[in-house]
């Protein structure tokens, strides 16, 4: 069932509800409450296999998704870095790592669209570095807001693979473009 042409799909609900948690976390860091936009933060992270999940399920999967899902994770994890690093929740290390990186696959996908490729497959790895970053950040936010040091250890654990992964990955998805860009 397509319900809309499979746009207003309960998939891209809870996408788009995921979408506005990441606005009501950067107003709760622009307040100054940066623990509870850490909670705030870990629910989108929580929430990031729901509307995957419920669109295998209930025979929903949309172009739309395909581009909401990785949309509100890309903008959650990046939204939260650039105000962690302003705010001075996150260390530098890890931060600027992932700055660079999305920076990169930034041009990497638009010298792709120019080139007439459209989206790449997304890799199993890409999806455990995102994860590991979810956490990571997470920590950072809910270590430094409610000075909970247990936190910010957790996050340096899993910070440290995680940027590790999310770079193999960019570099995986440089191939990937590469070839796709050389089949057209």
């Amino acid at each position: 069932m397509r319900p809309l042409g499979g746009v207003l799909t309960i998939p891209n609900l809870v996408s788009v509800a995921r979408l506005g948690l990441v606005g009501w976390f950067a107003v709760l860091v622009a307040d100054g409450r940066i623990g509870t936009a850490g909670v705030v933060l870990g629910v989108v992270g929580a929430t990031d296999w729901i509307d995957g999940f419920l669109a295998r399920r209930l025979d929903q999967v949309s172009e739309v998704g395909k581009f909401l899902d990785p949309l509100a994770d890309r903008l959650a994890i990046g939204l939260a870095v650039v105000l962690g690093l302003v705010a001075g929740v996150l260390p530098g290390w890890f931060g600027w790592t992932i700055v660079v990186r999305e920076l990169a696959v930034a041009v990497g996908a638009a010298y792709g669209w120019v080139r007439g490729v459209r989206r790449l497959d997304v890799r199993p790895l890409g999806k455990a570095a995102t994860l590991l970053l979810y956490f990571a950040v997470t920590g950072f936010y809910l270590g430094v807001g409610f000075a909970v040091r247990g936190f910010t250890v957790a996050a340096t654990v899993l910070g440290l693979p995680g940027v590790v992964a999310y770079v193999a990955v960019a570099v995986a998805y440089a191939g990937d473009l590469r070839a796709a860009v050389e089949g057209r």
